[in-house]
């Protein structure tokens, strides 16, 4: 009796206790689960079982076996679709970063000014998609719009209307809107940076720059690798701003693959291809998720303080 009192540590809960309360808390995650898997996983399927038929929409839903995939697979304008969207995405990305680690760096300083540049910047966020496309195309317009009615002629140009530009329109709207996002992102990441680390590097005679390149972006690698996997996958499902501000156009030249799906499932009353395409979103950004978070090198115990 004594040598099993002698041999359990003292202040270590009974097993029972323990497996008792895992499985109180694992009910706390119920809610969620339950939520996950009704607006998550069973649409889902339902989406890739109806990418296995022929629908219009309205009438009898009839098997078609591999009709639709074939259809998609082998439309020229798939490949087109697909390159805009990855273009897109890598443009955004592009400009996005370094702009919202820029400011996120900035608005987590201690002056009392910059908590109200953080409420101004998060402005844009706050605003419908359509209502910014709406708003952008109104000064855009090389007739009625901003540099008309100022007289500038490089404001006047048909930004809409020509193939370069109407991309480059879209990607400067985009990352107008989400950039104060992922600069919250940062902000709350440098925040959490001890600020030992800086006091030590000032010591040895380190500056802004230094302290920067040195310090606070290593310390940031697994929030810039959130914040890119938030930008590469939420980019994959960009429609209303790019549906509103050109429709696609001019020609194919924005048509990203959302928009795609959109046209063929609502326009054309081709449910099966529109499915097929919905489907290949999700494997595209289920692909890059896993790809972000394989190259950050982060496993579950993974901290942004590794380094400290």
């Amino acid at each position: 009796m004594s040598t099993f009192a002698t041999s359990v540590p003292r202040g270590t809960p009974p097993a029972t206790t323990r497996g008792g309360r895992d499985r109180s808390l694992a009910w706390l995650a119920a809610p969620a689960l339950i939520v996950f898997v009704a607006f998550g996983v069973i649409p889902l399927i339902g989406v890739l079982l109806l990418s296995f038929t022929t629908w219009d929409g309205i009438g009898t839903i009839q098997p078609s076996g591999f009709a639709s995939w074939r259809a998609v697979l082998t439309d020229p304008g798939l490949p087109h679709a697909l390159w805009v969207t990855f273009l897109v995405m890598a443009l955004s990305w592009g400009v996005q970063t370094p702009l919202s680690l820029l400011l996120g760096v900035f608005l987590a300083g201690a002056q009392r000014y910059r908590g109200v540049l953080a409420v101004v910047y998060f402005v844009p966020l706050l605003l419908s998609s359509a209502a910014i496309a709406v708003t952008y195309k109104a000064l855009l317009d090389p007739n009625f719009g901003l540099g008309a009615g100022l007289g500038i002629e490089l404001l006047s140009q048909d930004w809409l209307g020509e193939s370069h530009l109407a991309l480059g329109v879209v990607i400067f709207v985009v990352s107008w809107q989400f950039i104060p996002f992922h600069s919250l992102i940062y902000q709350g990441g440098v925040r959490q940076i001890p600020r030992s680390m800086y006091e030590a590097a000032e010591l040895d005679g380190a500056g802004r720059i230094r302290k920067f390149f040195s310090i606070t972006l290593p310390q940031l690698k697994y929030t810039i690798i959130t914040s890119s996997t938030l930008m590469v996958v939420g980019s994959l499902t960009f429609f209303d701003l790019i549906f509103v501000l050109t429709a696609g156009g001019p020609g194919d030249a924005t048509r990203v693959l959302a928009l795609d799906m959109y046209k063929r499932g609502f326009q054309g009353n081709l449910m099966g291809p529109a499915s097929a395409i919905a489907v290949i979103l999700v494997l595209v950004g289920l692909a890059l998720a896993l790809l972000l978070r394989r190259l950050g090198g982060g496993g579950d115990s993974a901290s942004q303080l590794d380094g400290a």
